[in-house]
């Protein structure tokens, strides 16, 4: 079967896919399977690894936050004045758990999950899952990774000169992890926890989706991988109205009612342009959640993640903090300040609605990540823990960045796409900290249509569509084909990768998922 799709494939993979250009696309559009971004690594993606400075935008932004709040300027004021309040109770209590405060499942408990796991999770946003595959599984695609990094040496990474992340997307090793039916049965769980207000929107989080990511591999010693706080998904587009207001996705937190954001609901996600700027490695799927495999024994300060798990606060937060501005400054840390200034500094009565909008959108960069420093959003507390506390660190309040727990080969580490997370400033272990990028994505119209590009891509060895172009794994040595994926799973592992059609006759889909299993088929060119 798998050699019958191939026949006719490569001609049909590049129907019904979006365009490149520097104004909002629209998904419905088509183009060809050749265009691709510029060539780049991991470090184009965000303005700090670049060596960009954080600077006001253009000014049509500052018309832009002024058409957000009009009207509601006194309720956003009264909003923003809880929520530094909520904050205020919530980081502590982070703080003194520390890791412990992320949610833990094994997997085989995922279809009898606690309503404590539930809760958990809901509240923060990420989760470990443990045991996703066998742990000699897992060491075992490491080795492959690296055999095949070996024999390929002219593979690009970051950086150049000691590589850590790794410019490849179709290793056997990833396409192994993607296709197997226990990675996808943990996602089809993290997916469920989302949910539509339109009981016919055109999304099934039953059914995941490939979307060809990156790897890391990072070594100890390690600190030029050092990217701090940020969020993926786009910046400037979460304030735009032609990027996430295209689905109305924040307009709670902009009518100053931050506590009816759901970051769950999936149905105003559809319409959403994450990637206006076609920055490198923007993504443009709908991904319900980050995530990665773990291939190494990994701890706290060994290079390894770390969180805000404050999902619906922390969002408020940040996309609320270009509104406002301290009446009275921070005080320089040469001062010799005490912590009295710095409470006064952050107490709800010195900050006031700016008087004339500007156009700072604080950590946000035009075709870059969204990204956090606690210089610009100090009411997050997100300076990085560090493994020894020195004298200097005695005064700092309690961070909201903590660690991810100690992850072994075979556990699949999750965050939702709007939580804040950064990796270790410097690998401070002993070993390697490896790990898969594997999201989890749904079936959408919008998603099928990427995967009809990305499934060009895999066939032809080059990157996928979101990342830097180039030739790629093209000319790879052991680079898999259709019949690998196949071998692993010639069913769900399959269709994720869009190389088998949706089953939309099948016991239990409601009407839209039927309708966009029968649209996605089309799409990826299985019928006319």
């Amino acid at each position: 079967m798998a050699s019958n799709l191939l026949n006719g494939m490569r001609a049909r993979a590049a129907t019904h896919i979006r365009p490149h250009h520097h104004e909002p696309p629209r998904r419905t559009a088509a183009t060809t399977s050749a265009t691709q971004k510029k060539e780049g690594d991991i470090s184009d993606a965000f303005a700090s690894l670049s060596g960009m400075q954080f600077a006001p935008l253009a000014p049509r932004f500052a018309e832009l936050k002024s058409r957000l709040i009009a009207g509601n300027e006194a309720a956003l004021h009264a909003s923003w004045t809880r929520l530094l309040a909520s904050l205020r109770e919530e980081i502590p209590l982070i703080a003194a758990l520390g890791p412990k405060i992320v949610p833990e499942i094994d997997f085989r408990d995922i279809d009898t999950a606690s309503p404590e796991f539930r809760a958990e999770h809901k509240k923060r946003g990420v989760a470990v899952i443990r045991n996703v595959l066998p742990q000699q599984h897992a060491l075992d695609l490491k080795r492959e990774l690296r055999e095949y990094i070996a024999a390929n040496p002219q593979t690009k990474a970051f950086p150049k000169e000691a590589p850590q992340v790794f410019e490849l997307y179709w290793s056997p090793a990833q396409i192994k992890a993607r296709s197997h039916p226990n990675v996808i049965a943990a996602q089809r769980f993290l997916m469920g926890f989302w949910h539509s207000r339109d009981a016919g929107a055109l999304v099934s989080s039953g059914h995941p989706t490939v979307y060809a990511d990156r790897l890391r591999m990072r070594l100890p010693g390690d600190a030029r991988f050092a990217l701090g706080p940020h969020v993926d998904g786009g910046s400037c587009e979460r304030w735009e109205e032609e990027g996430y207001g295209r689905g109305h996705v924040y307009d709670k937190i902009w009518q100053g009612k931050w506590e009816e954001y759901d970051p769950w609901e999936s149905s105003c996600r559809l319409p959403v342009v994450s990637d206006r700027y076609q920055g490198i490695g923007a993504c443009s799927m709908f991904r319900m959640f980050q995530g990665w495999l773990s291939l190494s024994e990994t701890g706290p300060f060994e290079g390894t993640l770390l969180v805000n798990p404050l999902l619906s606060r922390a969002t408020a937060y940040f996309l609320l903090r270009p509104f406002f501005t301290p009446k009275t400054p921070a005080p320089h840390p040469d001062t010799g300040a005490d912590a009295a200034d710095t409470e006064a500094f952050l107490a709800p009565q010195n900050w006031r609605l700016e008087p004339q909008a500007t156009s700072w959108l604080q950590g946000a960069t035009p075709g870059h990540g969204q990204e956090l420093r606690q210089t610009l959003h100090p009411h997050l507390h997100l300076h990085m823990p560090t493994p020894a506390p020195t004298p200097s660190h005695a005064h700092k309040p309690p961070s909201s960045m903590v660690h991810v727990p100690r992850v072994n080969p075979g556990d699949y580490v999750s965050w939702h796409s709007d939580a804040i997370h950064a990796v270790d400033s410097i690998h401070a272990g002993t070993t390697d900290s490896s790990v898969l990028y594997i999201p989890a994505c749904p079936l959408t119209v919008g998603n099928a249509a990427f995967l009809a590009r990305q499934r060009a891509a895999f066939l032809a060895g080059t990157p996928c569509p979101d990342f830097g172009g180039g030739v790629g794994e093209s000319a790879h040595v052991g680079r898999p084909g259709v019949a690998d994926v196949a071998r692993v799973d010639a069913g769900d592992g399959m269709r994720a990768f869009g190389l088998r059609a949706w089953e939309s006759d099948g016991v239990g889909l409601s009407a839209g998922q039927r309708e966009v299993m029968d649209r996605a088929n089309k799409i990826l060119g299985f019928y006319d």
